[in-house]
């Protein structure tokens, strides 16, 4: 899987996400975040436009030091050529967020130099 580092310096990948495995998928753009432990974070307008289903909430701590409780709902992703169900959490950003929940068993290389990411 292949990527680009935008001008922001933020590595960047697609991926296809659906509600189900029967409707056809959305390519949305993930921003990579290592410090992030769980799978993805999507805007809650996004995961409103696929119809995601809620699958309850977690208990978060955030940078800050803050716990919080989180919405969660499930998608399905294709992930490397394999359809797997993903819980997303639901936040108010800009750009959904790929975690290390994702990235165990893979090598991540973000290469700043040809500005491009990978994923194996």
């Amino acid at each position: 899987m292949n990527g680009l580092v935008d001008e922001f310096g933020r590595a960047l990948l697609a991926l296809k996400i659906r509600s189900t495995g029967k409707e056809a998928p959305l390519e949305i753009t993930v921003w990579v975040d290592t410090a992030f432990n769980g799978e993805l974070v999507v805007p809650r307008a996004m995961i409103e436009s696929l119809g995601l289903e809620q699958s309850g909430g977690i208990r978060a701590r955030l940078a800050d030091g803050n716990e919080v409780t989180l919405e969660s709902f499930t998608c399905n992703l294709d992930w490397f050529g394999i359809q797997r169900n993903v819980e997303v959490i639901a936040n108010n950003g800009q750009l959904p967020l790929l975690g290390i929940g994702l990235l165990i068993g893979h090598r991540l290389v973000v290469d700043y130099k040809n500005l491009t990411v990978s994923v194996e």
